[in-house]
């Protein structure tokens, strides 16, 4: 990498309108070069007053660029903004976080430091709300985050995911862009390849952001729903996984489901529920005090919502995607072109 990078920001978004000027203002305000940083944002055609917001920035803000996502996939628009980078490093973020203002250079230099390929650090949950604190503390718990390296904020070191992602241009190049037909999971899909040809991932606690969970159990169970239909299209299309963390749902419910099944012939299933109730009970009560008497209970219904959300996901993602395979058989990669007009926008 040349002294000082040229930095690309690569955001997705769709319908936004309430968070997106105040993230994008978090975005102008990091401390990397105004000369040699990029925000280009992929808006999937959103129906509110998004568009809008972003086209006034832009006019304001040379460095921020507007990108039409016909597809409204986030990985797709992911896609679009690689495509148009100028960076030898391309930093991804969500709208819903919040990030310091040297976000971006925390990025880079652990990039220098480590020889990386792709950084992050960890995905440290931030609540607004009550639900969202009880979220949070589900997932400060092992068995809300089944074991993640990059979901514990002490973490440091080589591994399969981070969140959101700094790259450099090259992986784009070796291995491909994001998967565009993937709805979820597009982050862990793109490690994955990353890793199996001889790449490396590094998580760092230099490099902090903070998410926002979802606001309402439904929405929770929605999203984990997606994630497991994910988890499962990225097992089917590279016939194994990293690490078979992500299944683990999906093997304790299709367990569970089998004792239900049998119970006239065995009494092993109220035992399994029993054991189950108790192991989340004694956790909640664990990661869940601190946020006061009433939040216990709730952490408490947020584990089998995690985990029955996700199994359930699973399950149905095997069955869809066997059936119905939706993937490229290679992975579309940056062009020589794109690489050019990079070295030449750098330069300058």
């Amino acid at each position: 990498m040349s002294s000082v990078p040229f930095v690309t920001i690569a955001v997705p978004c769709r319908d936004e309108e309430g968070y997106i000027e105040a993230f994008m203002r978090s975005l102008q305000a990091q401390d990397w070069p105004s000369d040699r940083l990029e925000i280009l944002v992929a808006d999937g055609m959103s129906m509110d007053a998004t568009r809008e917001i972003l086209a006034r920035l832009a006019a304001e803000d040379a460095r921020v660029r507007l990108v039409d996502n016909l597809a409204r996939i986030q990985a797709a628009g992911l896609n679009e903004c690689i495509r148009r980078a100028r960076g030898e490093i391309v930093v991804r973020m969500d709208v819903h976080a919040d990030y310091p203002s040297d976000f971006v250079r925390q990025c880079v230099a652990v990039l220098e430091r480590t020889g990386a390929d792709n950084v992050g650090g960890a995905a440290r949950a931030k609540a607004r709300t009550f639900f969202q604190r009880c979220v949070a503390a589900a997932l400060r718990s092992p068995l809300g985050i089944g074991g993640s390296r990059y979901r514990k904020e002490g973490e440091e070191g080589w591994v399969e995911s981070v969140w959101p992602g700094a790259f450099r241009r090259s992986v784009f190049e070796r291995v491909g862009l994001f998967d565009p037909r993937a709805v979820t999971n597009e982050d862990a899909e793109l490690n994955q390849r990353l890793v199996d040809a001889g790449g490396r991932v590094y998580l760092s606690r230099d490099i902090v952001s903070h998410y926002y969970p979802r606001e309402s159990a439904r929405a929770l169970a929605k999203q984990y729903f997606k994630y497991g239909q994910g988890r499962a299209r990225t097992l089917l299309k590279h016939r194994r996984f990293l690490s078979w963390r992500p299944a683990l749902p999906f093997l304790w419910l299709l367990g569970e489901t089998g004792l239900a099944a049998t119970s006239p012939w065995q009494p092993l299933f109220p035992w399994s529920l029993a054991a189950y109730a108790l192991a989340t009970g004694a956790e909640a009560v664990r990661v869940g005090r601190r946020e006061g008497a009433l939040a216990v209970p709730v952490v408490w219904a947020i584990f089998p919502i995690l985990h029955v959300s996700h199994g359930a996901g699973f399950a149905t993602g095997l069955l869809r995607y066997a059936l119905v395979p939706d993937w490229a058989p290679a992975a579309e990669k940056l062009g020589s072109t794109d690489a050019t007009a990079t070295a030449t926008a750098a330069a300058q």
